[in-house]
């Protein structure tokens, strides 16, 4: 027997069709798949296919693509012209501005939309995450309607109908749950970011709805066709199967209604905790509802992946918080409605720049916990006299802790509590017991010979990692970059004491005025006075900036290829994608952006 007919068997055994009737068949005898049967597990079987050859497609591409980081790398460590590097691939150009950095109508991708400033309606999706959306929901559709012969009788067409629906419904939450997990694997293997992975987590979450919706008017057109209104009451209250398939469905609907993006964002916290109860509700229900049937073995791998994720969120939590001490965050009030978070670690991190890291703080929070990009992070000593004096080498290592520091805005929720507190603190910070679960995430940008990074307001968090990472890598002789440019929009020149101290260090580097060059835009000074370059290096300017006129003087004055960041509001990033997309084709240019979405 040959791998694609073990296959084939294995999806026949794991994916059996979903059969919802109220008795089972006459004499109690089981009997054995119809040919409708067998062509609902066929589907399954291609339905998995289709998610292996997604999922490998972009694993190839991110090897192809490290493997040219890689080499570029190494040929740019003693090249400093990087003319080879620097020179496009039309092609290739192409497909990254008409379809991977490309937003689905013109410009508009993470500027969002605001019916008011409390309503916010959300973003549009970019034109590839679209076509696979789009590609994915046709999929769907026409799984659930091909082979059904339509024109046959018309409680056979509803049982034909119902089973394959629901099937497909079941089939679709695994990745529902895959996708939904902060440590869900496939954002390594793929490339893909959790931003990403979120977006397409709600629309499977649809689809798994309207195909439940659509098993369950199905099972309801038949039984009302056949029986009447009052034989759907009788099945409801006397069939288990028929009962917790009902609270299944009416779980789903649920979870559907209270998800729209403006609950989201207005009710944020309790959207959360609502949305965990309700699936875990729908779970259980759906467990009854095919505990006589092979279907019930696909629950086990969702719940399998439910509970590994938080698992591992909890190992996380533990060994990054407990022992030593405990995890403590000092919170401090900056100008600009913004607190700074300094989060002294129990156990060190490694960290890499582009990393984020979710905040637990029960003395603000209770259990919510928030991400927030990491802005620096730092060795400290351990003065806690129950250490006392170090008295050799382990005692040294010992003593250190690893701090790591965020900006954090002033908004709604976690975020307004926590600059209150620091606020109405005798001396504008207090310090709490924290815990910090992560690090996600994480980007190596120094095989690229020009780095141009872009950021508004706390935005800046994001960036300062890569700004302090490339210029040590460049006095070291380990990265290709050799032009650095951090272009930072601010409303006000005191958000500037934001990262005062973080920027004198980074000021104060070796070769730092070999690639490094900072330009800053204030939207909003108070007059010219505030606006003075303390050196050509450092430049300040008022007002906003020409994006396309920037990106342009770097395209002139860059080597090699060239890699554009942005972190910021919605409409900076489009702005700069915008003009980055401009220049694809005639300058080997590839954009990053950083967000959270929910």
């Amino acid at each position: 027997m040959n791998t694609m007919s073990l296959l084939r068997w294995a999806a026949i055994l794991i994916a059996a069709p979903l059969v919802a009737a109220d008795a089972p068949p006459a004499g109690g005898a089981a009997s054995g798949p119809d040919p409708a049967e067998l062509e609902n597990t066929s589907m399954s079987y291609w339905f998995g296919w289709i998610w292996i050859s997604i999922v490998g497609a972009f694993i190839v591409y991110q090897i192809v693509f490290h493997l040219i980081r890689y080499v570029r790398t190494v040929a740019s460590l003693s090249n400093d012209t990087q003319r080879y590097f620097a020179i496009p691939s039309l092609t290739f150009g192409r497909f990254k501005k008409h379809l991977l950095d490309a937003p689905l109508l013109r410009t508009r991708h993470h500027r969002e939309f605001k019916l008011s400033s409390a309503l916010n309606v959300g973003t549009l999706p970019s034109r590839l995450q679209m076509f696979f959306l789009a590609g994915y929901f046709a999929t769907n559709i026409a799984f659930c309607v091909i082979s059904i012969d339509w024109s046959g009788d018309y409680k056979e067409v509803a049982s034909e109908f119902r089973n394959r629906t629901g099937v497909l419904s079941v089939m679709n939450m695994v990745p529902l749950f895959l996708l939904a997990g902060r440590n869900n694997p496939f954002i390594t293997f793929c490339g893909i970011s959790f931003d990403t992975f979120n977006l397409i987590h709600r629309w499977i979450g649809r689809i798994v709805v309207l195909e439940a919706v659509a098993h369950t008017a199905a099972w309801l057109a038949s039984k009302v066709h056949t029986s009447g209104w009052a034989a759907v009451a009788a099945s409801i209250q006397k069939s288990e199967l028929i009962m917790t398939g009902t609270v299944g469905t009416a779980a789903f609907v649920f979870l559907l209604l209270h998800s729209p993006s403006t609950v989201r964002h207005a009710f944020y916290e309790t959207f959360l905790t609502m949305h965990i109860l309700v699936a875990a509700l729908s779970i259980g229900a759906l467990w009854f509802h095919l505990k006589t049937l092979p279907q019930q073995r696909i629950l086990y791998g969702v719940i399998a992946l439910w509970v590994f994720e938080r698992t591992a969120r909890v190992v996380l939590l533990v060994m990054r918080n407990f022992g030593a001490g405990g995890t403590k965050a000092d919170v401090e009030v900056l100008p600009g409605d913004a607190v700074k978070v300094t989060i002294r670690m129990a156990r060190p991190w490694a960290f890499r720049p582009g990393q984020h890291a979710y905040i637990y703080m029960p003395s603000v929070g209770l259990w919510t916990n928030h991400p927030f990009s990491v802005a620096w992070s730092d060795e400290e000593d351990n003065l806690s006299e129950e250490k006392g004096l170090a008295m050799n080498r382990q005692d040294i290592l010992e003593n250190k802790k690893t701090s790591v520091s965020m900006i954090i805005r002033r908004r709604t929720g976690f975020t307004e509590k926590l600059f209150r507190k620091a606020d109405l603190s005798p001396s504008g910070r207090f310090t709490a017991s924290a815990m910090i679960e992560g690090p996600y995430g994480g980007e190596n940008l120094t095989s690229y010979g020009t780095v141009m990074l872009w950021a508004a307001g706390v935005g800046i968090a994001h960036q300062v990692p890569h700004v302090r990472d490339i210029v040590a890598q460049f006095a070291n002789g380990t990265t290709a970059t050799r032009r650095l440019t951090l272009v930072w929009v601010i409303q006000s020149p005191e958000h500037l004491e934001w990262i005062r101290s973080w920027m004198t260090t980074i000021l104060s580097m070796p070769k730092r005025r070999d690639i490094l060059k900072i330009l800053l835009f204030v939207t909003r000074p108070r007059s010219t006075k505030e606006i003075h370059s303390p050196s050509s290096s450092v430049q300040m300017f008022p007002g906003k900036p020409n994006v396309q006129a920037l990106i342009d003087q770097e395209m002139q004055e860059g080597l090699g290829a060239a890699c554009v960041s942005v972190c910021g509001t919605g409409g900076l990033a489009d702005d700069v994608r915008r003009a980055v997309r401009m220049r694809q084709t005639s300058w080997n240019v590839d954009f990053r952006e950083e967000s959270f979405s929910w």
